[in-house]
């Protein structure tokens, strides 16, 4: 369990973002896993992303509105199970505190849709010492 909540779960808040849709066309957009993840603060189970060994140069962006969210040179194998970043992309990723699972949490999500992409701790590499640890299923890799 300890693991599983690494990454988090919950209810997204409504917030307005330039990119918005309703939750009936958002699960047509999205289907029901990614919906889950990136809608209502879901987590998918560690070392099931395809991203998580993604070793390609190029972009991860974020899967509900194409938001470029990481470079590919920002990834790192952090040993939890879920693709992990030391940096986003200026303006891509923005954060609130979540209590979800009892005590404070940085939540990541992005700032075209607000779509819950994981958390962000201070446990990374250097040069931020940040492992931003998102969903793969709130991700896709743009390869180039």
């Amino acid at each position: 369990m300890g693991a599983l909540a690494a990454c988090g779960s919950g209810t997204a808040e409504a917030h307005s973002y330039p990119v918005s849709f309703s939750d009936t066309e958002w699960r047509k957009r999205l289907g029901p896993a990614a919906f889950h993840i990136l809608r209502e603060k879901g987590t998918e189970r560690p070392f099931t992303s395809p991203l998580l060994n993604e070793h390609r140069k190029g972009t991860f962006i974020c899967a509900a509105d194409g938001n470029r969210l990481f470079a590919s040179e920002t990834k790192y194998d952090s040993g939890t199970g879920w693709p992990s970043f030391w940096k986003p992309f200026p303006g891509a990723v923005a954060t609130s505190t979540d209590f979800d699972i009892g005590y404070p949490r940085t939540e990541v999500h992005c700032t075209r849709c607000g779509g819950h992409l994981g958390h962000v701790f201070r446990d990374g590499p250097k040069p931020t010492g940040l492992r931003y640890c998102m969903n793969g299923l709130a991700l896709a890799f743009v390869p180039g």
